[in-house]
């Protein structure tokens, strides 16, 4: 491993130029989600504020009401954040409204080249319009929906022989999402040292985003295309193929018969609970969370291991993750820049992955101990190949409440049939791109 020493030397270096800023020094707020791995960047900054001169303070918003908030700043001209970390669906409004400062001028006199990120990334986190040159924000925090086990109870010879009988199988990882499906009935009801469990922890809540990001973790897999030709907004025979709707019956019946009783608004902090509770054999969630996990005293260590998100009829996990802008009417632009060209050094990225922060940086992603480096890192370096995104476009809110009502009202309050809702969402999309002018 090389991060240790690239991080010493990224002190060595940078400190020289602490003198020729202090005089300049501001006051920065970066502003994100509140989770682990903002803590990790509180930790990471400090050696910024040490080298720079500049003062970093944190505005972290509990993700349920993340984007409501910061959309809010946003829309409404805020100069609270000079730096954001914003959803990678938010890129399209950031851009076309003229939140975020267009960084191509920057990149270019700072030597900073795209080419050193993940590709899928730089077009997810950065780009607009999606795929090209035009970049809003540095990719900051790479991310997929990924699912992790009890690894004890998958090794005990006793469940290991009651799923043979049960299956003709052998109790594995899953290799599709109709053998996860298959492990998680398995489960469900069984008892496990006196207790019953339950097969896993998927994502139901329909106040923010939490079942679209899960129910996409099928849809993906499937072949689920959110347009027939990317661009054109031509939706019919995608969103409602035959490939979706029986992604979309098979995530209702995963719901229906392998999560816990009453799981029906679920979403990252329930999923992390069932599980270090140790009510379910399996749970999904954002790999931004695994390193707590592993760490865990409970569930943690020997008891948990990681898997991708499985294929069916081809790979596909939903993305998360993040780009870091500059608040277009922040007063402190020069300062905010600063950072930016800090946090793109490959020694720095480095130590963002050493301190759990997902690094995009190819520099960390492609050295040789990465995989081993975490008993997730191959896991993440291959959903990162596979991810697909919701719609990046300025109208994403009104995109995704369509989805999460359409999604819940079929998945958990049992309305209407898959067909229906994905044929209801089509006709609610279709009139958002209408109201935009884009249809």
């Amino acid at each position: 491993m090389t991060y240790f020493k690239l991080a010493s030397a990224s002190a060595m270096v940078l400190a020289a130029t602490t003198l020729s800023t202090r005089a300049n020094a501001e006051d920065l707020t970066l502003c994100w989600a509140a989770w682990d791995p903002a803590n990790a960047l509180v930790e990471l900054s400090k050696e910024f504020e040490a080298e720079s001169g500049h003062t970093m303070n944190f505005e972290f918003v509990p993700w349920p009401n993340f984007a409501d908030r910061m959309l809010n700043e946003l829309n409404s001209g805020g100069k609270l954040c000079d730096l954001l970390i914003g959803d990678s669906q938010w890129i399209g409004g950031g851009a076309e409204n003229g939140h975020y400062v267009k960084l191509n001028d920057f990149f270019d006199a700072e030597g900073i080249s795209m080419d050193d990120f993940a590709p899928a990334t730089v077009y997810a986190y950065s780009t607009w319009p999606k795929g090209t040159p035009n970049y809003y924000a540095l990719p900051a925090m790479g991310d997929a929906n990924g699912w992790f086990y009890r690894k004890d109870w998958f090794e005990d010879p006793e469940i290991q022989a009651a799923y043979k009988d049960a299956t003709g199988q052998d109790l594995r990882e899953p290799q599709s999402q109709k053998e996860l499906l298959q492990i998680a009935q398995f489960f469900q009801g069984r008892e496990i040292d006196g207790k019953t469990v339950y097969g896993a922890a998927i994502f139901t809540e329909r106040g923010s985003e939490g079942i679209t990001m899960g129910v996409t973790g099928a849809l993906y897999p499937w072949g689920f295309k959110y347009e027939n030709t990317p661009g054109s907004y031509d939706m019919e025979g995608a969103v409602n193929s035959p490939e979706a709707v029986e992604a979309l019956e098979f995530y209702k019946e995963f719901y229906e018969t392998a999560t816990p009783p009453g799981y029906t608004n679920s979403y990252m902090g329930e999923s992390l609970d069932a599980f270090k509770s140790g009510q379910v054999a399996m749970a999904m969630n954002w790999f931004a969370f695994f390193p707590g996990l592993y760490a865990d005293p409970n569930t943690g260590g020997d008891k948990i291991d990681f898997f991708v998100n499985p294929p069916q009829n081809q790979p596909g996990s939903t993305l998360g993750g993040q780009g870091i802008s500059v608040v277009s009417y922040s007063d402190k632009q020069d300062a905010a820049l600063e950072y930016i060209k800090w946090f793109a050094q490959p020694e720095v990225q480095a130590k963002w992955w050493e301190l759990g922060g997902y690094s995009a940086h190819n520099s960390v992603l492609e050295d040789p101990g990465f995989v081993d480096s975490q008993p997730f890192a191959g896991d993440f370096l291959e959903a990162m190949a596979g991810v697909q995104d919701f719609w990046q476009e300025p109208a994403y809110a009104e995109l995704l409440l369509a989805m999460q009502k359409r999604i819940h009202d079929y998945v958990v309050a049992d309305q209407g049939t898959a067909q229906e809702a994905l044929d209801l969402l089509i006709e609610d999309w279709t009139e958002v791109f209408e109201d935009e002018g884009k249809l």
